[in-house]
């Protein structure tokens, strides 16, 4: 079963003695092989099944040598040394080879230039096909074996709080904004709403008891992809609570325990963290009077120092979502799901998520929003993975690229799957099959269009490390 549990001790084990980037590496190489196989598993078994030959299955491409070769009946089966995809090799058409001299002879019962169309379209359509049913299986598994758990958007009690004032600006939010809608649909699970707003064009913010419309600027994701990249623009609001105190820091020895939460700060009673964080800008390089609460109900009074750079310190631990809901601050709603009851939500979560890679695809391809500065190559895809191996992440981020292979395959570009589906449907619609010669330019223009992309997303992501 391949939502097998790991055992704490196994996990680790490899946290300790691996690299975050070799644990990276290695799940972004066991997805993309994992994706690449059933992807050309999609192609090879429809062609099988219509007697059409498969000349070359392949993992990775071969370029001059091969890791890896084994002929079995007519097909040869093999792992190349280049990884940037893979490929079935099927008789009688126009793809990666470029073979000129097996075009040049008479069609072939066996080839795939003899098939019918609506067969021919099926052999295309498979891989993506599979791309897509495979996410949703994964994600059914996922809702069956780990079920759902989500804060609920509007059950912020005190709204939410904006991480980069710089961002809410341009945005026109607050800290202690609700923003309970985007493009006028209300927002169910607070984790969508960063996302939401990267795709959306309005938001609906409840703000001191008013209603208020407000644009997107349509150059907001320019602005956010010059943030931190790994912290969210936007969380809910938390206690200011000590987890404990740097060893550098002025206030190591005054006696603040692990789990004091500051409620008062210059006799200013205090709730949130970032109603503190603007208190120390101003005292920089001063003392406080603060009071904190401790875990048996007590209450301390001590005077801290404040840096020159307006810090204290001092490391948040923070509280665990259920103190949170048990203090009213949010509520969490959790799902457990049936064998029967995890399809239809498998279903949902692949849908919503090619949906929105959808809408993102659209902000990428517009250039007035600076999306396009966001693209990433598999830097950016190795990036999805967690430091430490985890297997319901691993799964889900394998479903995520999944949906991402299937959606970038089925467009029309020639040399990609789309493209060939495209001359397909031309050829259906009017009768007419494009010449050979036609097939064999729009497969060099495609692989231009791919090496161009495949350069600029890749050149991104060094250009992000270089200068970040």
């Amino acid at each position: 079963m391949p939502f097998e549990k790991i055992t704490f001790a196994r996990q680790n084990f490899e946290n300790k003695h691996m690299s975050p980037f070799f644990i990276k590496a290695i799940q972004l190489l066991l997805s993309l092989s994992f994706l690449i196989i059933l992807h050309e598993l999609g192609h090879f078994i429809p062609a099988k099944l219509f007697k059409t030959r498969v000349e070359k299955f392949y993992l990775f491409f071969d370029v001059k040598f091969s890791l890896f070769k084994k002929k079995i009946g007519e097909t040869v089966y093999g792992i190349g040394w280049l990884p940037l995809g893979g490929y079935v090799k099927i008789a009688g058409m126009i793809d990666e080879s470029m073979d000129k001299e097996q075009m040049a002879g008479p069609p072939q019962p066996w080839e795939f230039r003899s098939k019918p169309a609506w067969q021919r379209l099926i052999i295309m359509l498979g891989g993506v096909t599979v791309n897509f049913v495979l996410a949703i299986i994964i994600y059914t598994g996922l809702s069956y074996a780990y079920g759902d758990q989500y804060i609920k958007a509007d059950s912020l009690k005190d709204g939410i709080h904006v991480a980069h004032p710089e961002i809410g600006k341009k945005l026109g939010i607050q800290t202690g904004d609700n923003i309970i809608a985007i493009d006028g649909e209300p927002i169910e699970r607070f984790s969508k709403l960063p996302l939401e707003i990267i795709n959306g064009n309005t938001m609906t913010i409840m703000r001191n008891g008013q209603q208020i419309q407000q644009q997107i600027p349509i150059d907001f994701i320019e602005k956010l992809l010059e943030m931190d990249e790994k912290t969210s623009f936007l969380t809910f609001r938390h206690p200011f609570v000590v987890k404990e105190v740097a060893d550098d820091s002025p206030n190591k020895n005054l006696g603040l325990l692990k789990g004091d939460e500051i409620i008062a700060f210059n006799g200013q009673k205090v709730r949130y963290f970032d109603e503190i964080t603007p208190l120390l800008d101003t005292n920089k390089n001063g003392n406080a009077a603060i009071q904190v609460k401790r875990l048996d109900g007590s209450t301390k009074d001590f005077v801290l120092k404040i840096s020159e750079e307006g810090k204290l310190g001092i490391h948040l631990g923070g509280l665990q979502f259920k103190e949170l809901e048990e203090r009213g601050l949010l509520k969490i709603n959790k799902i457990e799901y049936s064998f029967f009851e995890a399809i239809p939500a498998g279903i949902n979560k692949g849908t919503s998520i090619l949906g929105s890679y959808v809408k993102q695809m659209k902000k990428i391809f517009n250039p007035s929003t600076g999306a396009y500065k966001g693209v990433g190559g598999f830097g950016a895809i190795g990036g999805l993975f967690p430091d430490a191996w985890d297997w319901q992440t691993f799964w889900s981020t394998t479903a995520f690229i999944s949906i991402i292979l299937a959606f970038m395959n089925i467009l029309p570009i020639p040399a990609l799957d789309g493209g060939h589906v495209m001359f397909l449907l031309y050829e259906m619609i009017t009768g007419r099959k494009p010449n050979d010669k036609f097939m064999e330019y729009a497969q060099l223009v495609g692989f231009v269009i791919l090496l161009v992309l495949l350069v600029f997303a890749n050149g991104n992501d060094i250009y992000k490390l270089l200068t970040k």
